[in-house]
């Protein structure tokens, strides 16, 4: 199973990438992940990359798309894998087609702004490492850890602004795949909203586990 995985951010990718991994025992590629492994190996994509993040530069899609295929080569992929982070947009979806990466599925997660709002928002997390979320997990005294007893904090990602900038992002540049992936008859949507098991039984349906 050669997977892509769509959703805004927070709308649970990660863990039913999680899931999907374990179930179906492919690997989850992550292009943050990879690129900086494949820095750290000083592959030529890798070197390449570093120099344009060195020079505080984005990195350009072929060079992103080249350290995915460079992945796509291991072994562990031979039975299929989850790519989660990218494309991110139609160039490097379009990218992805021309290096001859085959795809099965481009499954999309579907959960409203308003619910992404609150549920990433709500995370609290405390610097031992535990983390909370004020409606659906809270700590027993607000703004407490039931660990260690320090004050819990926003992270800058979940903060409302951020969240709202990150959902804008998505909704123009990343969003636009999903037509993309409908056209070539591969895109399946799952709704979201529910519990991650609710979730999970969903994405397990779609794709035929």
């Amino acid at each position: 199973m050669k997977l892509i995985l769509l959703g805004a951010p927070g709308a649970g990718k990660g863990t039913q990438a999680e899931i999907i991994c374990e179930k179906l025992n492919i690997p989850t590629i992550s292009t943050g992940a990879i690129l900086r492994q494949a820095m750290k190996d000083g592959t030529e994509m890798g070197l390449k990359a570093k120099s344009f993040i060195e020079a505080g530069a984005l990195v350009p899609d072929e060079v992103i798309i080249g350290i995915v295929k460079e992945r796509l080569a291991a072994d562990d992929c031979k039975n299929g894998f989850i790519l989660d982070g990218v494309p991110r947009t139609i160039p490097q979806a379009e990218a992805i087609d021309a290096m001859g990466i085959e795809i099965d599925m481009a499954l999309d997660i579907e959960v409203p702004d308003e619910m992404i709002i609150e549920r990433v928002s709500g995370r609290r997390v405390c610097s031992c490492g535990a983390s909370y979320h004020v409606k659906f997990k809270p700590s027993a005294v607000e703004g407490v850890c039931d660990k260690c007893g320090q004050p819990l904090t926003i992270r800058k990602d979940d903060e409302p602004q951020t969240v709202l900038d990150r959902l804008t992002t998505y909704h123009e540049q990343t969003e636009p795949l999903k037509d993309f992936y409908r056209a070539k008859g591969l895109l399946v949507e799952v709704e979201g909203t529910g519990t991650v098991a609710e979730t999970t039984e969903k994405v397990l349906k779609a794709l035929g586990v």
